[in-house]
């Protein structure tokens, strides 16, 4: 079991460890919560609607770009779907795949901010996952969905802790404060681990390469994401926590 790291013994090591996925019963509640949804969710769309009734669903929930072009008039819809199109998966395989990144990026992160903090730091990022796609693809009628953008924003918070997980409360949670800017770009270990899933997304994304995935992957949505939690980890940390 390891001890909690201090602020300055993080900023003086180069190499992260990366983070050990929480056994399934050990899951924070929150993190269960949106598993739960996730899957229960795409068991319905796969067994319970039939295809008109799924496409329909996808033009309520899902996140389309085209709806904010100034083409249609807004709906409430427009205004839920930057959410909810987080909850919908493109297949078994998106859903199983992000389900286990967001286990093991997630549960540090809703053990170190609480389950409040954890949903509006899941609901922000996926925002601003949308928000750059949305900048990107203004007229793009494809109905974009899954809970990637969300997830890439907690690496990116995952990253500005330098991947370092306290145990010693028996809960798994990012320890030490947040650290510097700087002190992430001169950490071999994070800075490794990020280039290595930079280029996987900009491939998967680009030449369509995501074996058991329905479409391509929105490369765009993670990035907006990610900067989303690197920058903004401050906002939602707790400031009362001693490392």
């Amino acid at each position: 079991m390891s001890e909690p790291v201090s602020p300055s013994e993080i900023e003086q090591t180069d190499d992260a460890p990366e983070p050990r996925r929480e056994p399934m019963f050990n899951l924070p509640p929150v993190v269960l919560a949106v598993i739960g949804i996730c899957v229960v969710v795409h068991l319905i769309r796969v067994y319970a609607l039939t295809d008109d009734q799924d496409f329909a669903l996808l033009v309520r929930a899902a996140f389309i770009p085209v709806r904010y072009s100034g083409r249609y008039d807004l709906d409430v819809y427009a205004f839920t779907s930057p959410f909810t199109y987080a909850f919908l998966h493109g297949g078994l395989a998106h859903l199983l795949i992000n389900m286990v990144w967001l286990a093991a990026f997630g549960s540090p992160l809703a053990n170190r901010y609480g389950a409040l903090r954890f949903a509006l730091f899941f609901g922000a990022t996926g925002l601003a996952a949308v928000a750059l796609f949305f900048a990107l693809h203004p007229l793009e009628q494809t109905p974009l969905v899954g809970a990637s953008g969300a997830i890439s924003g907690m690496m990116g918070a995952a990253a500005r802790y330098g991947f370092r997980v306290d145990r010693s409360s028996g809960h798994a949670a990012f320890a030490g404060a947040p650290l510097p800017i700087g002190a992430v770009l001169r950490s071999r270990g994070v800075m490794t681990f990020l280039g290595v899933w930079m280029v996987i997304n900009l491939v998967t994304g680009l030449v369509g390469f995501a074996p058991g995935i329905d479409g391509q992957i929105a490369w765009e949505a993670h990035i907006g994401g990610f900067v989303a939690g690197f920058f903004g980890v401050r906002v939602f940390d707790r400031r009362d926590r001693t490392p």
